[in-house]
């Protein structure tokens, strides 16, 4: 049966054309997926003949929340996702001074590697739909009772490997007949893929585009970041220049503090200068330790002399807060140790 949730309003308007209804049938059952009504009858504005219809040849899915869990230090709260599939998923809800956050994933695990990260370490399973991408915002949503103001594709996976599928999500998360999320209020984060970097630019959406860096140098940054090798640093440079220039809005730079790895005095001048004159901000995030990864997180003291380099530079710098650590809330550990229980 054909999934309706997913479809964008030029897709559902084909999908009511071909079976003889009027495009504004799109509309209104789009509008009534977003306000998370799964059967047709009760799509009240709809005729009931079409309603009857509709549940023959089609469906809404919907994922499940499949554990939840609600840091004590903050207002984190941290969900695991049944697929219809049985794979297993993960989100964050994060809340700042400025709304609701949510932090949803754009694959089922990730085949990028990255040396100090647990999304990687269960290895790619697949893609997720852009049905199972707006889900996990619109299950928080229902489940907080609350709505959520910011989104950023950050979590398990590598979202520009996943390009349709992302660009519907975020077109959805942005129509008024949906989440009506503007874009300025969405981050998508990629390791590096620049093809994918220069097509999102061509898009010329005001999205914030986060990159993670993670090392001032080719060869730290290709045993970090293994993609490097394939993306170096000055081509992704580049590639994040004509981001700006066609979206006129400034890069951020991830770039996790791990002691003794990155975090020298060194690494800070050679990340500012490679970054100096760039619109661009860099966000320093103390590693979130991962038990099957040997490394540690750098000491308060390392991380604000690093900050202050930064800043001498002219550089724009902030450490990011850590949130919900007591629920492993960092990029694949909780589904990792879900599935070593499911193992054990």
């Amino acid at each position: 049966m054909m999934d309706l949730k997913g479809m964008t309003i030029e897709e559902l308007q084909d999908f009511f054309k071909s079976l003889g209804e009027p495009a504004y049938r799109a509309r209104q059952v789009f509008r009534w997926i977003y306000k998370g009504v799964e059967d047709f009858e009760k799509m009240t504005d709809i005729p009931k003949n079409l309603a009857l219809k509709l549940k023959e040849i089609c469906r809404v899915s919907r994922i499940k929340i499949y554990r939840k869990f609600e840091s004590k230090k903050d207002e984190t709260v941290k969900y695991l996702f049944l697929l219809e599939d049985g794979e297993i998923i993960e989100s964050v809800k994060m809340e700042h001074h400025y709304g609701t956050t949510v932090c949803v994933s754009s694959q089922v695990g990730c085949a990028m590697g990255c040396a100090f990260c647990a999304s990687t370490l269960g290895g790619f399973r697949r893609n997720l739909t852009c049905a199972e991408m707006v889900d996990q915002v619109l299950a928080i949503q229902e489940d907080l009772r609350k709505r959520v103001s910011h989104v950023v594709v950050m979590g398990s996976g590598e979202p520009l490997l996943n390009y349709d599928e992302l660009m519907k999500f975020l077109r959805i998360l942005n129509s008024e007949l949906a989440f009506n999320i503007s874009y300025r209020r969405m981050s998508v984060s990629t390791c590096g893929i620049v093809p994918g970097i220069r097509r999102l630019a061509e898009e010329e959406l005001p999205i914030t585009l986060s990159v993670s860096l993670h090392a001032p140098s080719d060869d730290l940054r290709d045993r970090l970041v293994p993609v490097n090798r394939r993306y170096p640093i000055m081509e992704l440079l580049d590639a994040c220049k004509y981001y700006i220039i066609k979206t006129k809005r400034r890069v951020t730079f991830e770039y996790i503090m791990i002691s003794g790895v990155n975090d020298s005095k060194e690494c800070a001048v050679k990340l500012a200068r490679l970054l100096k004159g760039l619109l661009c901000h860099v966000n320093l995030i103390p590693l979130n330790p991962v038990r099957e990864r040997d490394f540690r997180r750098s000491t308060f003291d390392k991380i604000e002399v690093f900050e202050e380099i930064l800043k001498s530079y002219g550089i724009s710098v902030t450490v990011r807060q850590e949130m919900g650590a007591d629920i492993e809330a960092a990029c694949g550990q909780l589904r990792r140790s879900f599935l070593n229980e499911v193992k054990k």
